[in-house]
């Protein structure tokens, strides 16, 4: 956990630091992660800069204990110009640790493509790529993956969108997992770097092994013979689309509406019982909540048929779904499949195909712009199209679409993004809203404020306890993320669990001292926005969530603008900034 392997892909030098002090004060994961970023990334750097360094880190508890599966990645976001954090399960992060290092930092940009073979003992080969140029990320990961691996293997690659700098390529990972968010592919394309492969068959070593395996055992019940996470072996996420369009928060043609009639076909409970084929797990966890379908697509006339195993979430199944007022179950999963195709994020791609639809519906924008497409809410068809055009950018329209931002000045109004970054499918309230908003990566899952409106229904809480709450929350997280706990393991491993949980592994921490690490990373956080030029004052806000009545009703402007500006204050303050009081 102590080791930092750094890769230097101008030099192709490669080295490894010991950085024991760092990981005892921060433990891991997110919290060495934005220490790393502080140092290495030079301020206001461009996000293509061959400066701008790729970072993935680990937790002590990943790869240890059943769900601690998250490998958290850290760089400048092409998409935002701030922080950019995006986490991934599979095999990466317990193959990284098994081969000795806590951290990886990648720097420079490669004269060719290249892929990286990691070993352990700072062992790393630079591997040509050029015969991956343009083709799917899953048939790399195909390539790369051995049959004959003594150990463990992981494989992670990107696609066309990566090669073309669309500002919201991701990095998928063992074929069935993502780094989708906030551009990290995109980085990866800027340093001409195709994939990496880590092979290792080291072991993580356990000081007190009786004392572990009683509390694993522990730890273990709770997670397979309680509720805790049963939802997600049962029907995954999308068990979301059913509950979350009984209570009118499932956004529909671009949040229009909170309520999509047609919700049936996509929902997780159709899914389970028509196209299932299994559920795949991360590496040590019992879960499996990702779901795979079986998919099949006719490639060419005479029956000429291909079979796809495709994964499938609630978010991609919102924003490419009910967003798109797409119904059609094999549609959605077609559009999946594209944004896979070209290794895109399939959040934001649904946010700009449903604001072109409207935009298009609304005169802003005309045939001569979609080059003779017409969107229409439900033609998965036309939107397949489209798709490909945000990658290959026949026109200045696409070009700007592909770099996360809408060309038309009085539409911003209805595009749904927050600071950059594409909404979650959540339309429940106030503090969803402003959970993004305020969230440092402005994700859903940055304090899941959409749990606090269900939580409170149709109940009004005071902005300023919206808002204090949100922050304890995140900060939480911050601990979460920095021991590699996966965020859906969060109603199992409360602080009091992890400092427990470290115990038997050699580090020592009170459930106090890790809510202190906590807050410390959370405000590094802050202070890397804020040094990038992050300005709450400047913060996009579409106002159709005003305009659309939420699970809780209509969004008050007003008290959500009390709540942000409360927030921006005390954020402010915990990261050390100068607070303006205005006049």
């Amino acid at each position: 956990m102590e080791k930092v392997l750094f890769i230097d892909l101008t030099e192709r030098k490669v080295w490894s630091e010991e950085k024991g002090e760092l990981f005892k004060k921060f433990l891991g994961g997110s919290g060495v992660a934005i220490n790393l970023l502080h140092e290495l990334c030079p301020e206001k750097e461009d996000p293509f800069s061959p400066e701008n360094p790729i970072i993935f880190a680990v937790g002590p508890l990943l790869g240890v204990y059943p769900s601690c599966t998250k490998t958290i990645a850290m760089f400048k976001s092409p998409l935002t110009g701030n922080l950019g954090e995006s986490h991934a399960g599979g095999r990466f992060g317990t193959a990284l640790r098994c081969a000795g290092y806590g951290a990886v930092v990648i720097k420079g940009v490669s004269a060719e493509p290249v892929y990286l073979d990691i070993y352990d003992n700072d062992k790393v080969l630079f591997k040509r790529a050029a015969s991956f140029l343009g083709l799917p990320p899953r048939r790399i990961i195909d390539y790369l993956k051995r049959e004959d691996v003594l150990g463990l293997e992981s494989v992670i690659a990107t696609g066309l969108a990566s090669e073309k700098f669309v500002a919201f390529a991701g990095v998928i990972v063992d074929k069935h997992f993502y780094f989708g968010r906030l551009g990290l592919g995109t980085i990866f394309g800027a340093k001409n770097l195709k994939a990496i492969r880590i092979t290792s068959d080291g072991k993580i070593p356990i000081k007190n092994v009786d004392e572990y395996k009683i509390l694993y055992d522990e730890i273990y019940e709770k997670i397979v013979k309680t509720d805790a996470m049963a939802k997600y072996h049962n029907l995954g996420t999308p068990q979301n689309v059913h509950s979350l369009n009984e209570i009118r928060g499932l956004p529909t043609r671009n949040f229009l509406s909170g309520y999509f009639e047609e919700a049936e076909t996509i929902s997780g409970e159709y899914f389970a019982d028509n196209i299932l084929l299994r559920k795949m797990p991360c590496s040590h966890c019992p879960i499996g909540c990702k779901h795979v379908a079986l998919v099949k697509e006719q490639f060419a006339a005479q029956h000429e048929l291909e079979v796809l195993e495709l994964p499938y979430d609630y978010e991609p199944i919102y924003s490419l779904g009910s967003n798109l007022g797409v119904s059609d179950t094999v549609g959605v999963l077609k559009l999946i499949s594209t944004c896979d195709l070209y290794g895109l994020d399939a959040m934001i791609t649904g946010n700009l195909l449903a604001w072109v639809t409207e935009a298009f519906m609304r005169n802003l924008v005309t045939e001569k712009e979609t080059l003779g497409l017409k969107p229409k809410w439900g033609y998965y068809e036309t939107y397949i199209k489209m798709i490909e055009n945000i990658v290959k950018m026949p026109n200045s329209f696409y070009a700007s679409l592909a770099m996360g931002k809408v060309p038309v000045k009085e539409g911003e109004s209805f595009y749904m993004t927050i600071g950059g970054n594409g909404v979650a499918g959540y339309h429940t309230g106030l503090a969803q809203v402003l959970g993004t908003a305020i969230g440092a990566r402005h994700s859903h899952v940055s304090n899941a404020g959409y749990s606090l409106d269900q939580k409170y229904l149709g109940k009004e809480l005071p902005p300023e306890e919206i808002v204090d709450t949100l922050i304890t929350e995140e900060q939480k997280r911050c601990i979460l993320e920095s021991c590699g706990v996966c965020l859906f393991a969060r109603r199992v491993y409360d602080l009091e669990l992890i400092s427990k949980a470290l115990n038997p592994l050699g580090w020592n921490y009170s459930a106090d001292e890790l809510r202190e690490i906590g807050k410390e990373i959370y405000r590094l956080k802050f202070k890397f926005k804020f040094r990038e030029g992050f300005q709450f004052e400047t913060l996009h806000i579409p106002e159709r969530f005003f305009e659309t009545p939420s699970a809780n009703g209509l969004i008050s402007k007003k008290k959500f603008f009390k709540a942000l500006n409360y927030a921006a204050k005390r954020i402010k303050e915990l990261a050390e900034i100068p607070v303006v009081e205005k006049k």
